[in-house]
């Protein structure tokens, strides 16, 4: 390929990451995979394997000349069990496409992310993400019933099967998912799906505090973001979006646009007349309280995907207005403001503007999971600050730390992360890993340079090298 084909396997979504590959390889069969893993490994070529990239720590692209070995032409549904609810999948199937394929059939993919139009299946096992419905579906951890994997010397580690109990020995399979393509190359896996709801609500709230509460049990999304990532939203995506609150004619109208707080509700039943007044009344509940200034329960699928489109567009929103700083971290759900309020803070007293009104000003904004205490925390500028980044790195790892949270809480570590994993684990942990990924990739071919820190990574490789060279 020439270089303007590459460009886009060399630079990540946010424009942040950029690589220098001069090849990218797209193999449609796990035996490709296999002979392209077994061919890099003799000779010692480092390879970055690469989904959808979208991701957002760098974990998807080269740093250097890797060989980008992309999965997206092994596109193919395997098998579906209509019954079972069971779907296996190449690694390079786009997610929203096999939404749509499940939900014709009854069912619905237990993930959800606002990448769902470009991200693929194997990378979202590989990162194991997250995204929206995590507080109903739970983790690919769960989700994920096997997978089939190409370990960095070719071999084909078959684990694709689609028993919900299978209790053999070690579990291999969830050492590939969340290992960001270090310990192997996933080449197709099978995803446990959930039973397409007969009945979505959705709501749109408007908040003087962050908080939750009176949660139902068919709740499937509680999503929040702050007035910030409203007018981000508002003001950079390109489709004409509007707050529907402030547009409505409730008396509230006016209050609920400069809300500091907005919050998405989503529930999945079976029922709609319960659910509907499940939901009216957890609404008027709040209002009454005062958690709620104002809200909105969407009466149509148009108006549930406007609503769905403010939370989800806001990443693209910052994209397009310039320089994005992302972090996405977890915590206690009390704790998840306190960080947005005291980065603002901090970059205010070095001398940034942070206030809305001025195209150079620096945005900090606070969205995420607020039903599993996920935080997105991500700063705005009009351009990349090596002082922005050095107020906010390490701060707030170190913050975070302290609080008893993790510095990922789904995007995984990347390049951008691999080296404070150690505010999260303990050193033990980190060399045990760094263990294994020794043992299973002993040359290091497999996406180098990420997920781990060099120093841990340098004394495990050391280790397997003495090992190697002892005499028994």
């Amino acid at each position: 390929m020439d270089d303007t084909n590459l460009e886009s396997f060399n630079t990540d979504y946010m424009r942040k990451y950029r690589g220098t590959s001069r090849v990218a390889l797209k193999p449609t069969t796990t035996q490709q995979v296999s002979e392209i893993l077994k061919y890099c490994n003799s000779r010692v070529i480092a390879v970055n394997t690469q989904g959808g990239n979208t991701g957002l720590v760098g974990g998807s692209v080269p740093l250097f000349d890797e060989v980008v070995l992309s999965t997206r032409g092994m596109d193919k549904i395997v098998g579906f069990d209509d019954d079972g609810g069971s779907l296996v999948a190449q690694a390079g199937c786009v997610l929203e496409n096999l939404d749509t394929y499940v939900q014709g059939r009854g069912w619905t993919m237990p993930l959800d992310l606002g990448a769902k139009g470009s991200c693929t299946i194997g990378g979202n096992v590989s990162t194991n993400a997250g995204g929206l419905r995590l507080l109903r579906y739970g983790s690919l951890h769960g989700s994920v019933l096997g997978l089939e994997a190409v370990l960095a010397d070719g071999t084909i580690v078959d684990l694709l099967r689609t028993l919900r109990k299978d209790n053999t020995g070690i579990h291999l399979r969830n050492l590939f998912i969340g290992a960001e393509g270090s310990l192997g190359v996933v080449t197709a896996c099978a995803v446990q799906c959930a039973p397409r709801p007969r009945s979505v609500q959705v709501a749109l709230l408007a908040l003087p505090l962050l908080q939750a509460r009176h949660l139902a049990e068919i709740l499937s999304a509680a999503e929040f973001l702050d007035l910030e990532s409203m007018k981000m939203v508002t003001k950079y995506l390109p489709d004409n979006v509007v707050n529907p609150l402030s547009s409505s004619s409730s008396s509230s109208a006016a209050a609920a646009s400069d809300s500091p707080f907005f919050m998405v509700i989503e529930t999945h039943g079976s029922n709609e007349t319960h659910d509907q007044e499940k939901m009216g009344a957890f609404l008027e509940d709040c209002m009454s309280l005062g958690a709620v200034t104002d809200g909105l329960l969407a009466d149509s699928g148009r108006q549930a995907s406007l609503v769905w489109r403010i939370r989800e567009g806001i990443t693209e929103a910052l994209v397009r207005r310039g320089a994005v700083y992302k972090y996405d971290v977890s915590m206690p759900t009390a704790k998840m403001y306190e960080l947005v309020e005291d980065i603002r803070s901090r970059l205010e007293a070095a001398g940034f503007r942070c206030d809305s009104g001025s195209d150079s000003a620096v945005h900090v904004l606070g969205y995420g999971h607020v039903g599993d205490g996920n935080l997105h925390l991500n700063v705005s500028a009009p351009k990349y600050d090596d002082r922005i980044q050095d107020l906010i790195e390490p701060y707030l790892y170190e913050w975070t730390g302290r609080h008893g949270g993790s510095v990922s809480a789904e995007h995984g570590l990347g390049q951008m992360k691999a080296e404070v994993i150690g505010y999260s684990k303990p050193e033990a942990a980190v060399a045990l890993m760094a263990q294994i990924k020794a043992s299973m990739d002993p040359k290091g071919i497999l996406n180098p340079y990420k997920l781990l820190p060099q120093k841990a990574l340098e004394e495990a490789y050391s280790k397997l090298n003495k090992a190697d060279g002892a005499t028994v």
